[in-house]
């Protein structure tokens, strides 16, 4: 496997008003390139916290993090994060928020009429060409989802982040964007690393699921390979039973062997 993101002994460590917690221990993990992974565990294991630092908008206390040979040592334009909230300017219109992103990744080195192809051509692979001129108020939670994906593809970057971007969806509109989701992964052959709280959407989406302890100090508990041959059909997936197998797999460790830390205590 040729690593292209890694991370090597990562500890991370807050000083928060009641001392220091400490939210990750001995992190080791490789992703390749082209490799679509999900980080799946109960709420407070560190998923968001380990996304941050592959973005590099967090620092290790303590190991390194490597993308592509080099060090991340904060965020840049080839690591783009989609987050659960879309995050977009609510006073530019679609056009304009991507616009936004992809001149300042490209602009010193693209005219203005390349800078706006880049950003028409990224609005139309998730579908959202109809919409160039609305604003974020104008469209619904699933656009606005779209067209924050879309920012993070016009930049071209080599790694998607994304952390639960459609948990805060209705079910079917969640459906349908992680079916384009594969769609577009397809085309771009991106390396893809999700934060999901779903298990369903881990088995769908990954070529591995990685699977934390529960905090504090998580840590990788297990990770488990999704061999399921693509592209995938979720209708078609939901009586095969290598996909039962894998779903059963992590239910298990996440119901079973690490249960909710609320159930231990009770």
């Amino acid at each position: 496997m040729e690593r292209f993101i890694q991370v090597q002994s990562a500890e991370m460590v807050f000083n928060t008003k009641k001392g220091r917690f400490h939210a990750l221990r001995d992190i080791h993990l490789d992703v390749a390139k082209g490799e679509f992974i999900t980080l799946i565990g109960h709420s407070g294991c560190g998923k968001s916290t380990l996304l941050n630092l592959i973005a590099g908008l967090t620092l290790p206390t303590s190991g390194a993090l490597l993308c592509d040979n080099k060090e991340i040592a904060g965020p840049g334009p080839e690591r783009a994060v989609v987050f659960q909230n879309h995050s977009l300017l609510p006073w530019l219109t679609c056009f304009e928020n991507v616009l936004l992103a992809v001149e300042r990744v490209f602009g010193g080195k693209e005219s203005k009429a390349q800078l706006r192809d880049r950003t028409t051509a990224a609005l139309e692979l998730v579908g959202m060409s109809h919409a160039l001129a609305k604003r974020p108020h104008e469209i619904s939670g699933g656009m606005k989802q779209r067209v924050g994906i879309a920012r993070a593809l016009a930049m071209e970057p080599k790694v998607l982040l994304m952390d639960e971007p459609f948990g805060a969806l209705d079910a079917l509109t969640r459906a349908h964007l992680q079916d384009e989701l594969l769609k577009i992964v397809a085309r771009t052959q991106s390396t893809v690393v999700m934060v999901t709280h779903d298990v369903d959407e881990a088995v769908l989406l990954s070529d591995r699921i990685v699977m934390m302890t529960n905090g504090p100090a998580a840590t990788i508990g297990e990770i488990l390979k999704v061999e399921l041959p693509r592209p995938r059909n979720r209708v078609e997936l939901a009586e095969d039973t290598q996909y039962v197998h894998y779903r059963k797999a992590v239910l298990d460790f996440l119901y079973t062997r690490h249960g909710r830390p609320q159930q231990k205590a009770a």
